[in-house]
């Protein structure tokens, strides 16, 4: 068996691991390339594959880093099957062509400030096609077992976000785990990971290797800072991941009024993204600790905006009150004009809900910005900048341990770290050697491992 890494080496995006077993070709995860220039630039590259050969593509689950790359594949002209848990599909429909609109705007953008070598610099794929891709998806549910040529595997709970797996994948008398995004053991309504059987090799994340997870209470900190917002006549701005994110700061919210905690105030939910997976979350409620009546108290008690004249009404809304809006690293979406409206007013406060990447405005405001570029302007910025924590679906270094230490991982099985920063990566080999009995080395970029 070969193993041929294509992405999420030495850093935490672009996904894909090629495996090849006699006749027999599977793409581990298919995902895009994001942040860095260096890192992006990758996404136009081909990848050092016969898509004509390759037998099928197996997902982890939904995120664009493990995900976003099909389009690019079936542009190229890839028809083969893509197999994912249920929700997992129900969610790319949702995120690809999304990604597919992003690109053919940046495209777009790039043409009209000449920001290209090319003289009509093409998306690097489009709605069209990301909708288009769809039709590849096959349901493959928790544990269910697929047999692909000379392979075996299943996918069993990992926790993360919905529909999220880990793969595992059996062949020439070897079992090789492949982890995926790993949740945390108490994640606000994600079900723990389900502990691991054997294994020869896994294929290991170690997003947060060198960082804990703070030990706030988030329900105590959301009310400390609503109640203080309120108590100054102001707004709360939350800017939020569509996916997961967006839903846990709902049930914060919404829990934290139903308990008294915090006023009945108006809470508005202004991204159409979200309002989606929202749905999704209600019809896949088997699948996390939220009840599908919980699912539809939080649609009631929270407004869905859905249309850009009612996002733009906001604007004539009676303070106080909390607008949630994407994107979660304040890159862009609905979230960039209500700050553009409301940062330089001392009565806001923006609340982060998870990582800030370098160099973002979030980061930025984050590290005390006094001004911040939003659509070509430079904005004041008088707001509160807060940071919310307890809501990672990363589990750390320590909960990665206490899951590999649950699991029949035996003193033989070799780990190769992946999906992690370089400082990451080090700092989670160094532990586990410490803590642990594997053989832990750190996966490297289009290197193949045969075993």
């Amino acid at each position: 068996m070969k193993i041929t890494f294509l992405g999420a080496t030495q850093t935490v995006t672009g996904s894909k691991f090629l495996v090849h077993s006699g006749d027999t070709r599977i793409l581990v995860d298919c995902g895009l390339y994001q942040g860095y220039k260096w890192l992006r630039e990758r996404n136009w590259q081909p990848l050092p594959l016969d898509i004509d050969r390759l037998d099928a593509i197996v997902l982890t689950h939904a995120h664009l880093d493990h995900s976003g790359y099909i389009p690019v594949l079936y542009r190229q002209g890839y028809r083969g099957p893509v197999y994912c848990h249920p929700a997992t599909r129900a969610l790319c429909e949702i995120l690809l062509a999304d990604s597919g609109n992003l690109q053919e705007e940046d495209a777009r953008f790039f043409s009209r400030h000449q920001l290209s070598k090319h003289a009509e610099p093409e998306p690097l794929y489009d709605r069209a096609t990301a909708e288009q891709s769809m039709t590849l998806f096959r349901p493959l549910e928790f544990g269910q077992v697929l047999d692909l040529g000379g392979m075996r595997l299943h996918l069993q709970p990992a926790g993360h976000i919905l529909g999220a797996g880990s793969l595992i994948l059996e062949a020439e008398g070897k079992r090789v785990g492949f982890s995926g995004d790993v949740g945390r053991p108490d994640d606000l309504f994600m079900y723990p990971p389900k502990p691991l059987p054997e294994l020869d090799l896994l294929l290991l994340e170690s997003t947060y290797g060198d960082r804990r997870h703070e030990t706030t209470d988030p329900f105590l900190q959301m009310e400390e800072l609503v109640n203080t917002t309120v108590a100054g006549g102001g707004i709360m701005l939350i800017p939020s991941f569509a996916v997961g994110r967006a839903q846990a700061v709902q049930y914060l919210l919404t829990t934290l009024m139903e308990q008294g905690r915090i006023p009945r105030l108006k809470v508005f939910l202004d991204s159409p993204m979200a309002i989606e997976v929202g749905e999704i979350y209600e019809r896949f409620a088997d699948q996390h600790k939220l009840s599908r009546a919980d699912c539809r108290r939080m649609s009631r008690t929270i407004t869905l905006v859905r249309s850009v004249e009612d996002s733009k009404a906001l604007a004539d809304e009676v303070y106080p009150h909390i607008i949630i809006a994407g994107s979660g690293m304040v890159t862009g979406g609905r979230i960039l004009h209500h700050m553009k409206r409301l940062l330089s007013d001392h009565r806001t406060t923006l609340l982060l809900t998870g990582y800030q990447a370098g160099g973002g405005r979030g980061a930025k405001l984050q590290q005390g910005a006094e001004s911040v570029r939003i659509h070509g302007d430079w904005v004041t910025n008088r707001a509160r900048i807060e940071m919310l924590h307890g809501l990672s679906g990363h589990a750390d270094y320590v909960e990665l341990q206490q899951w590999l230490a649950a699991s029949a991982l035996t003193a033989d099985t070799r780990i190769q770290l992946v999906h992690g920063e370089p400082d990451a990566l080090e700092a989670m080999r160094d532990y586990l050697r410490r803590t642990s009995p594997y053989r832990v080395e750190i996966g490297e970029y289009q290197r193949i491992l045969t075993f």
